[in-house]
């Protein structure tokens, strides 16, 4: 917390403003709009998740639609699809951003295509806060007239040629849950290219209630708002966002200079100068062949004794259960990054230390 989260917060109470609307949720949503920019229109939910769904429903995504979604995610980026009845498609990851692949995603389309069934939207994620290929996945979409539904909810604060990343999509998510780098505690936001579009989702958020002096219901409605007491954290999480960025960024690169003599391990960083990653989250990926047989998982359980969680990189969704007789179009990138990779202590308020003895763990691994 930075501090004014109290006074936003302790307002929403003075003016009696406790519901899914009011002052804060308005002024969330300006914040929001400044800091993303980019024309950009937004609207505050109750969750990353309402945001994605909402999405679907603004792309006309319906029962028995085909969705493209990247595998290597977490499952709130393919549940939606779900609960439209659509089913998913998913495509593999590509290994300079472990985002989704653009050649992947073009064979998927073409196989679809083939088999009557066109795509009617492609959900594609920035992984760990690192943006996805951009214009390559932009050219595939375009190619096919297919709209891009953007996964930002890791990347708030990331940006690709110094546009924030949020924007790219015909309509971009963005997430405040608790471990994201702001929180609102729980919550969400969905960006669109038009007011009327940020007005529509609204509408659904809200019940869909129609213009009536009674309860009337013309469209399925959802109870998505975001509340103004949790906006009212975010308005003032907004306040520290940036040093939050640097924060992350600090805890990147220490691990970029932990591991420099380790070999082995690689730390995930951003291909090129064109991207800018708020490093959510620092993962590594570690080569049994070049570190005399240690495994990720070693790694961990290592770790754990020492009272230091690290957990695996997301599970494929094509890997998971639920999802296991969708199609799947790729090879095995997502899958071996999950069997070989770690995330590691990335929050905003690890201490000096804490960096110690997570350094002192880390060698005493290794050597």
């Amino acid at each position: 917390m930075g501090g004014n989260e109290k006074k936003y917060v302790q307002e929403a109470f003075d003016t009696n403003w406790v519901a899914p609307l009011g002052p804060n949720v308005s002024g969330f949503e300006q914040d929001l709009e400044s800091y993303i920019s980019n024309d950009s229109h937004v609207a505050a939910l109750s969750s990353g998740t309402a945001a994605i769904h909402l999405g679907l429903i603004l792309l006309d995504v319906k029962a028995g639609d085909e969705v493209i979604c990247q595998s290597f995610t977490f499952s709130a980026s393919a549940n939606p699809i779900l609960y439209q009845g659509a089913l998913p498609v998913f495509v593999d990851s590509e290994p300079e951003t472990w985002n989704i692949c653009p050649v992947a995603l073009e064979e998927a389309i073409k196989d679809r295509i083939s088999k009557g069934k066109k795509p009617k939207a492609i959900i594609a994620v920035h992984l760990y806060g690192i943006p996805y290929k951009i214009e390559a996945i932009r050219a595939v979409a375009d190619r096919y007239h297919i709209p891009i539904l953007e996964d930002s909810a890791e990347a708030l604060g990331s940006t690709y040629k110094g546009q924030k990343c949020g924007t790219f999509g015909d309509i971009g998510v963005l997430s405040f849950n608790g471990n994201k780098i702001i929180t609102t505690s729980g919550g969400g936001a969905i960006v669109t290219r038009s007011k009327e579009l940020k007005d529509k989702a609204i509408f659904f958020s809200t019940q869909s209630r129609d213009n009536a002096p009674h309860y009337q219901h013309s469209e399925i409605g959802y109870n998505y708002r975001m509340s103004n007491i949790c906006a009212g954290i975010g308005r003032g999480q907004m306040e520290v966002l940036d040093k939050h960025v640097v924060l992350r960024r600090s805890m990147n690169g220490f691990y970029v200079s932990l591991f420099q003599n380790i070999n082995g391990v690689t730390v995930f960083k951003v291909p090129n100068a064109d991207y800018f990653s708020n490093y959510w989250l620092s993962s590594i990926v570690i080569d049994p062949l070049q570190t005399n047989g240690k495994t990720s998982e070693e790694l961990r359980l290592f770790l754990e004794t020492l009272n230091i969680e690290c957990r695996p990189l997301w599970k494929p969704m094509h890997l998971q259960p639920i999802f296991e007789s969708s199609p799947y179009y790729g090879g095995t990138i997502a899958q071996n990054l999950f069997e070989n990779g770690l995330c590691l202590p990335s929050g905003s308020n690890l201490t000096a230390s804490d960096k110690d003895r997570i350094e002192d763990a880390f060698k005493k691994f290794f050597q």
